[in-house]
């Protein structure tokens, strides 16, 4: 009888890598009970993660404050990047609204996730993303979650409406110079002592940039501690609630996925409501420097549409602080310079500025082109630097780099014709009085 023989190999069960687990978290209210809330799931999540044997914690990604409608929650960007980065094999989260409200994206992020094989398991619906079934149950629930966020945004939409009809300031919440509280809006002293302030600079002729700069060599902060800016007091002298009335629904909300907000233009109904709180300014002042303001903006209009952007608008890097330049206009040149110069003065940044004819003049040659082309610049240019004074530095969008230098003009060559006629007539003027001044004095003596 012929031997059988049978070979065997050792083997060695493999040991299966645990299960890579994160969790994400979303609360939409900034509120206290709701910040205690996001905190109880975020450590329900940690202890349920890290008692699996079969799993390994990663994270618990929280986002604070944020509708499940919007995409830019930092924190589930954070997730979604990591996942990306192959960092994480499976997602908890509590329900699908938690994760979002948006159909699209989350089918979307869904099915990206999907081929990277990360698992995005929904407890309330019990649903795995990687399931058969996964993607039609997501699909169908998403729907759902979506058309349910819509009547929620309708709702309050109506009803914030009817309490403007009724004269409610609904939605106010901070205003510098009031307190705003559950009993209704009462004045701040010192803050008002400083609105009433703005509005006698503006009217004695003192610009927003000087008031602005007054206030913060005093020390003074905005209600959100920031340094004052034009802007800030412009806001100021521009809202007619410090008159103690109140003119309602001044904005709107696009919709409810995007949460855009846009000035109300006739879009919608607007309410005035009259004496709906204290008084700060007198409707006399106020219309004072609205007259003023109108007259200012005139005067200041610029030559082409609000909406139009420049060539050389965001282009423009300060080397002293980051910031972009900007384009100003006087009567007599027009010229660009750093936002944080304009805004906060040569204190918070000494960037020179550069005459728009200069800059016109060094990027055409920079180009290597005869004219200047608009096309062209916003093709080849990715951006240009101020490294220092009287220096630009020209990035190409194929990486080069240009450094060049360019010379301030001397005051005669700065002077145009209508300036020296100007100057001509001032002497004339100031040559004319000296004589009448000394032929007077002649005939007291005599």
């Amino acid at each position: 009888m012929a031997r059988t023989i049978h070979t065997r190999m050792p083997t060695i069960p493999a040991i299966q890598p645990r299960k890579r687990v994160a969790a994400y978290a979303r609360v939409s209210i900034e509120k206290e009970t709701m910040i205690e809330s996001l905190a109880a799931q975020v450590g329900y999540y940690r202890t349920h993660i890290q008692r699996n044997p079969e799993w390994q914690y990663v994270c618990v990604y929280a986002d604070e404050g944020i509708t499940g409608t919007k995409s830019d929650r930092p924190e589930f960007r954070r997730l979604i990047a990591d996942c990306n980065a192959g960092l994480i094999d499976m997602v908890i989260t509590k329900s699908l609204s938690r994760f979002s409200r948006n159909t699209l994206d989350t089918l979307n992020i869904l099915r990206e996730l999907k081929e990277r094989g990360v698992d995005v398991f929904f407890e309330r619906e019990n649903i795995h993303s990687l399931s058969g079934d996964g993607e039609l149950m997501l699909s169908i629930l998403s729907s759902f979650s979506q058309e349910e966020s819509r009547s929620v945004s309708e709702n309050c939409k109506w009803r914030i409406r009817k309490q403007m009809e009724q004269g409610e300031l609904v939605g106010l919440r901070a205003m510098y110079g009031y307190i705003i509280g559950r009993d209704g809006i009462s004045v701040e002293p010192r803050q008002a002592e400083i609105v009433k302030q703005i509005y006698q600079w503006y009217i004695s002729g003192e610009s927003s940039i000087v008031i602005a700069r007054k206030l913060n060599a005093r020390g003074e902060t905005t209600l959100n501690y920031a340094a004052w800016s034009p802007k800030h007091v412009r806001e100021i002298l521009t809202n007619e609630k410090y008159t103690g009335n109140a003119l309602l629904q001044k904005t709107y909300v696009v919709d409810y996925l995007s949460k855009t907000k846009k000035r109300n233009r006739g879009k919608l109904p607007t309410f005035y409501v009259e004496q709906s709180h204290e008084t700060i300014i007198d409707m006399g002042t106020f219309k004072k420097a609205q007259a003023i303001l109108a007259h200012a903006g005139e005067r200041n209009k610029p030559t082409r549409p609000a909406n139009a952007r420049y060539p050389f608008t965001g282009k423009i890097v300060c080397g002293n602080c980051g910031k972009h330049y900007q384009r100003k206009t006087t009567k007599e040149r027009v010229y660009w310079h750093c936002s944080t110069y304009l805004e906060h003065g040569k204190a918070a940044c000494p960037a020179k500025q550069i005459p728009e004819e200069t800059l016109l003049r060094i990027t055409t040659e920079a180009l290597g082109i005869e004219n200047f082309g608009e096309q062209a610049f916003l093709e080849l240019i990715d951006h240009i630097e101020v490294p220092a004074a009287n220096r630009l530095r020209f990035i190409f969008t194929d990486g080069r780099i240009h450094d060049c230098e360019w010379k301030d003009r001397s005051r005669a060559e700065s002077w145009t014709e209508e300036m020296k006629q100007a100057a001509r007539a001032k002497s004339l003027q100031l040559l004319e009085a000296q004589r009448f001044g000394s032929s007077e004095e002649t005939g007291n003596k005599d």
